[in-house]
């Protein structure tokens, strides 16, 4: 990342003025420490970083990298949060339901449902429903996040949550469908009919618990994905989360925020694939006689 990230560049490009003097050049250089050689800028980058101080922004005078993080953090999180919520309450049922319901107009439906959920661009089905329901309709506002409390501005966040959220439902509900069906014709499950277990107790308690190790090992790896794809749809929605501000950076060649983002981001995924090997104990005991 330190690499590549000056390789768009030199962020004095940005900062200064055509009408400056080598001198003038040469003291904002001095300032920002880009006088030094790339291998002295490294170094000096990590041993600031050992210390907790990932720099200043070029581009946001007076704040610091960890600052505008912490800024910007809660707007992402709210959003993924929503988006992440709405695939899950919506993928797991059509997934099983699809599963127990193989091969009838619903499972077909479902399918339809799910390939064009992986097929769509995001930030292309962000534009058409921006197209849709803000310009022409006129119901939903269609970018910028309200200063209200969360229920006052929820109209704000449905249009990029569900933009969001609908990659999220159709892998999902796919990969719940598939592990659904092989769960199904297990022997445990023809027991338990025979025991005269109702059907959603067979489903919900029985099998959806064994056919979750799948789902839940990709939910973990959807959360960095979704993270990921935060970027386009907020950079679309104008929303003031981390996506947007790493697009900001980039452009602006804003080096300590750029690799200030990319190594929190890092650690967001190491914290959700901990998470996700911690939740396999309870879900299969088997892993935790191992």
């Amino acid at each position: 990342v330190f690499v590549l990230a000056r390789l768009s560049g030199d962020p004095i490009n940005v900062l200064t003025s055509d009408d400056m003097s080598d001198q003038d050049l040469q003291q904002v250089r001095e300032n920002w420490g880009l006088d030094k050689s790339y291998p002295e800028q490294y170094w000096l980058y990590l041993t600031n970083v050992v210390r907790g101080d990932f720099g200043k922004s070029l581009r946001f005078k007076g704040h610091t990298a960890v600052s505008l993080i912490k800024r910007r953090l809660p707007a992402t999180l709210e959003l993924t949060a929503v988006a992440l919520g709405f695939g899950i309450l919506l993928a797991l049922p059509i997934g099983v339901l699809s599963a127990v319901k193989k091969d009838t107009p619903f499972d077909y439906g479902a399918k339809i449902f799910g390939l064009l959920g992986q097929s769509v661009p995001s930030f292309w089905l962000g534009i058409v429903l921006i197209w849709i329901f803000g310009v022409t309709l006129g119901w939903l506002p269609v970018s910028l996040r309200g200063e209200e409390s969360f229920f006052q501005r929820l109209d704000h966040i449905v249009l990029p949550a569900f933009t969001l959220g609908y990659f999220s439902v159709a892998a999902l509900m796919r990969l719940t469908r598939s592990a659904m069906l092989e769960v199904l014709d297990s022997e445990y499950v023809k027991t338990a009919h025979l025991k005269g277990l109702p059907q959603w107790k067979v489903l919900w308690k029985h099998c959806m618990r064994n056919a979750a190790i799948g789902p839940l090992t990709y939910l973990g790896i959807l959360m960095g994905i979704v993270l990921t794809g935060a970027v386009a749809i907020e950079t679309v929605f104008a929303w003031p989360g981390l996506g947007l501000l790493i697009v900001q950076s980039v452009q602006a060649r804003d080096f300590p925020v750029v690799q200030a983002l990319a190594l929190w981001g890092a650690l967001g995924v190491i914290a959700i694939n901990l998470t996700v090997d911690i939740s396999y104990a309870y879900l299969d005991p088997r892993i935790r006689y191992n």
